[in-house]
């Protein structure tokens, strides 16, 4: 047994004579100490219902068992669920200390086991405090602090909602959560248009990479994360919001993993192929990879040699009463009915450099290997008319809780309206166009994308037009920017330290000589941007910019319910001491 050092004895002895004046109440904690255990997240808060709400946090060990303790002197006990995350890894790219458990660099992909525990706080009228504890034996406990929880709540309630995306670890963004947190308040809710870590199997990224801004740790006020300039250093910790305000998120491209295989984590990501062309791989195979036929056998098989959102979906609590694992579903939160889309497609490269899988062609050194196309910008989700997810929306959209709704938000990724660089090519299926020499080898793969078959424009837009959705909120660009068509507004609020620019007078990189007349400036789709209301930027001339796109400004924005007001705000990082400043703001009670 390891000696203790005299700090360590003389921390034990005073525990020991504090367990002896207080009973029972302090032995846990002592005995967290000694283990050395501790809960990878705090617990934060999901699936609110107007008389429960559930409790989620996640260990590296399974444990014996795992509750929340609520109510008035912890009377009231909810025994959770536990799950082992399927598809959690690291790598040699990992920032986990890059350290196992024996001590070795991660050299190649390893999994790593982490649990989840999900608890349901049933019956509740009001907030209420509670706690996550879990066991992981008999004299091994380990409590997390104490949060407040509560239902969700009724309509006519005031709440300050977060509207918020594109985190994915970025410098900025501890410096953004604890800005909102200083600024706001206390937050009741976090909408967030997705993209929420860089590589979703990379358990790290989720929790603990040791750069300090890790998803988790930046929502919950335990980032530690350092911003240096002119050699002035300031750590930011984040905010603590989701402990006590539930998170909804949308799936982003950065939450779908690409096929499965012993490449690095990276490299998986960025390797997804369309779900019909690895079912027509498994047709070809099907004798060998499935002689007994096994429909689960073959699901996988397919899942695995295409893409897949496991990790994304395993970590949040489901929201779809009628398809669990959906990544569309509709609540009500307060006066506001939000609808959430998986409008998303995989990001390619727009170089047309030879040796690029891009999203206008194929490297050449693959072109006689279709398993290393990357077949372009496709989309992983369908949503064009007759597609499950469109006739959900139209279902929706027309539901009472829809209608009756003070405020219809709907929340996707994709932009529809952009000053930013992944607003183009147009949201629709890539048309592959394949050129051969006379002898029939392949010459080019190229792709194309027919601007008048934009789905979100084309379709999804004059649903929601129709239906009286006052708000679309969305990322994926980086930037700040917000437009108006007469009958919605549109909000893209991702700013975090990764942007691509807005592209009003810089080129965007768009191929030439290509069938389709790609954007080259402005949004592709028609709208001109909004001019912050209150204190816009200005450029070197003086004149003020209609969007944000810094790395060392970053920019947040939150809906008033009780006002019907949507405020942002910026901070320059630059200038650790300086104040928040509120520099655009429009009602979503009066028509645009």
């Amino acid at each position: 047994m390891a000696r203790l050092n005299n700090g360590q004895v003389l921390a034990v002895t005073v525990g020991l004579a504090i367990a002896l004046a207080y009973g029972w109440m302090v032995v846990p904690w002592i005995t967290q100490r000694m283990v050395g255990e501790h809960l990878l997240t705090d617990p934060f808060l999901q699936a609110p219902t107007p008389t429960s709400v559930n409790v989620v946090w996640f260990t590296e060990f399974e444990g014996s068992k795992h509750v929340v303790d609520y109510g008035n002197g912890w009377r009231q006990r909810a025994i959770a669920t536990t799950t082992l995350l399927s598809r959690t890894r690291e790598d040699a790219k990992s920032r986990v200390g890059n350290q196992t458990e024996d001590g070795q660099v991660y050299d190649r992909v390893r999994d790593r086991p982490i649990w989840r525990h999900e608890a349901v706080l049933a019956d509740l009228t009001g907030t209420v405090p509670y706690r996550a504890v879990s066991f992981k034996g008999d004299r091994q406990i380990v409590r997390s602090q104490s949060f407040q929880a509560a239902p969700a709540p009724a309509p006519g309630v005031p709440l300050h909602i977060l509207l918020t995306s594109d985190h994915q670890s970025q410098p900025m963004t501890a410096a953004n959560l604890q800005k909102v947190v200083e600024t706001v308040g206390a937050i009741d809710a976090v909408f967030l248009a997705g993209d929420l870590v860089n590589i979703p199997d990379r358990a790290s990224e989720w929790f603990d990479d040791h750069r300090g801004n890790a998803f988790f740790p930046c929502l919950q006020g335990r980032a530690h994360y350092k911003l240096t300039y002119d050699d002035a250093e300031t750590t930011y910790r984040g905010g603590a919001i989701i402990q006590s305000a539930p998170l909804f998120v949308a799936t982003g491209n950065h939450e779908v993993m690409g096929r499965l295989s012993e490449a690095d984590l990276n490299e998986q990501f960025n390797d997804p192929q369309p779900r019909a062309i690895a079912a027509q791989r498994y047709q070809e195979r099907a004798a060998d990879i499935n002689p007994t036929h096994d429909p689960a056998i073959q699901a996988e098989w397919i899942k695995n040699q295409s893409f897949n959102t496991d990790t994304v979906h395993e970590l949040f609590t489901p929201l779809n009463a009628e398809e669990p694992r959906s990544p569309y579903y509709a609540v009500t939160f307060g006066d506001v009915r939000l609808v959430v889309l998986f409008a998303t497609n995989i990001w390619r490269n727009p170089s047309l450099n030879p040796n690029v899988r891009g999203r206008y062609r194929e490297q050449d050194a693959a072109l006689d290997d279709p398993t290393q196309w990357g077949y372009g910008q496709h989309i992983f989700e369908a949503i064009a008319p007759g597609s499950p997810q469109y006739t959900w929306l139209e279902a929706e959209l027309s539901s009472p809780a829809f209608q009756q709704a003070r405020y219809k938000i709907v929340m996707f990724h994709h932009p529809p309206h952009s000053l930013g660089d992944n607003i183009v090519p147009a949201y629709t299926d890539p048309v592959q166009i394949i050129d051969r020499f006379p002898e029939g080898r392949i010459k080019s793969v190229r792709y194309e994308y027919p601007k008048d078959q934009d789905y979100l424009i084309r379709d999804v837009v004059p649903l929601l037009e129709n239906a009286g959705v006052q708000l679309v909120l969305y990322g994926h660009s980086h930037l700040w920017n917000r437009f108006t068509n007469g009958a919605i507004h549109y909000l893209e609020t991702s700013n975090v330290g990764n942007t691509y620019g807005a592209y009003l007078s810089d080129r965007r990189p768009i191929p030439i000589g290509f069938q389709e007349d790609y954007a080259a400036f402005d949004d592709p789709n028609g709208l001109e941007p909004v001019v912050p209301t209150i204190a816009p930027l200005m450029d070197e001339h003086g004149d003020p910019l209609p969007y944000l796109a810094s790395n060392e400004i970053t920019a947040f924005s939150i809906l008033d319910t009780g006002t019907g007001t949507v405020s942002s705000y910026r901070f320059d990082t630059r200038q650790p001491d300086s104040e928040v400043v509120k520099f655009d703001e429009f009602s979503l009670e009066t028509s645009p």
